[in-house]
């Protein structure tokens, strides 16, 4: 019975193992599903930092703040000073997040 894959044995010298470790941790893959990624010609980016999923966390709360302010406002059919306070300040708060994790 045949394996389902086929082995191969590929040499490097110390530079460009170094780079291949590298590019591994970049990616957070490890380096067999990296090479295979590569062969198939998957254009491969870095792995995002752990920050963003909170980042969008907090952009998708702030998005909500703002939308139900903004719903209030629409039904009210104007905007208070307090509402555009708080809208301003979750705008700065969002600035603030993506530029500190950025």
């Amino acid at each position: 019975m045949a394996k389902p894959y086929k082995t191969i044995t590929l040499r490097l010298n110390t530079g460009q193992y170094a780079h291949l470790c590298k590019q591994a941790e970049a990616s957070g893959l490890k380096m067999e599903p990296l090479l295979r990624q590569l062969i198939m010609g998957v254009n491969l980016r870095p792995r995002p930092p752990d920050t963003y999923a909170a980042l969008l966390r907090e952009l998708n709360a702030i998005g909500t703040n703002i939308n139900q302010i903004a719903h209030n406002t629409n039904a009210r059919k104007e905007a208070g000073q307090t509402d555009i306070d708080e809208a301003m300040r979750l705008v700065r708060q969002t600035y603030r997040l993506v530029k500190e994790t950025l």
